[in-house]
């Protein structure tokens, strides 16, 4: 068997550190192996993607309690309610959590200011006091014009529209309750946002 910790003349020592942190981690691996394929506490979580977020220690969760569904924002996408569907139907879930945070990437720019940066260079940009600026520009493309990147002006409005949203979706069944939270990410407090989980009520 090949030894996948082994160095390749294109490794980063961030790709080495994921190869050796897994390593390690199979070692402890023990009887996870026997987890079921549906999660055991039958919910699922909607949230972003942000590094400062974990879920497993702001929820509780143990490797395999419950879905969790990550993107920018937390938006309630057409591929995030692919997964909640697939979610309930095939693997049971029967309560669901949309949860966005505070000082959120994406409260800090418009489509158009992305769409704009994206037109003229695919290179990291940067920011300062003037805004968005794209620290080089070669190579951009215009597709970005026929993306929604779902950013966010208002985060209580965002979890009410997300919560809304896939109440609303035809595939989504009526009696799933959906609660809308905002993580705080100076406390770790999970803040709910009334008006959405009110909007997410089961539908006897």
């Amino acid at each position: 068997m090949a030894n996948n910790t082994n160095s390749q003349p294109n490794d980063t020592a961030v790709h080495q550190q994921i190869l050796l942190a897994n390593a390690e981690y199979v070692k402890h691996f023990g009887d996870k192996s026997k987890l079921a394929l549906p999660p055991a506490r039958q919910f699922a979580i909607l949230t972003c993607m942000d590094a400062r977020l974990d879920p497993a220690k702001y929820a509780g969760l143990a490797e395999g309690d419950a879905h969790v569904i990550r993107n920018a924002g937390g938006r309630a996408s057409d591929d995030a309610i692919r997964s909640l569907i697939i979610s309930h139907k095939l693997l049971g879930t029967k309560e669901w959590f949309v949860i966005h945070h505070t000082d959120c990437g994406m409260e800090l720019f418009t489509n158009e200011i992305i769409q704009d940066l994206l037109s003229k260079s695919l290179k990291t940009a940067a920011v300062d006091e003037k805004g968005w600026r794209n620290v080089q520009e070669e190579g951009g493309s215009g597709e970005a014009r026929f993306i929604n990147f779902l950013t966010i002006k208002n985060l209580e409005a965002s979890v009410t529209e997300d919560v809304e949203r896939i109440r609303k979706h035809p595939l989504v069944a009526k009696d799933i309750p959906i609660y809308g939270y905002i993580y705080d990410v100076k406390s770790g407090k999970l803040i709910e946002v009334a008006e959405a989980t009110k909007a997410g009520k089961r539908i006897e």
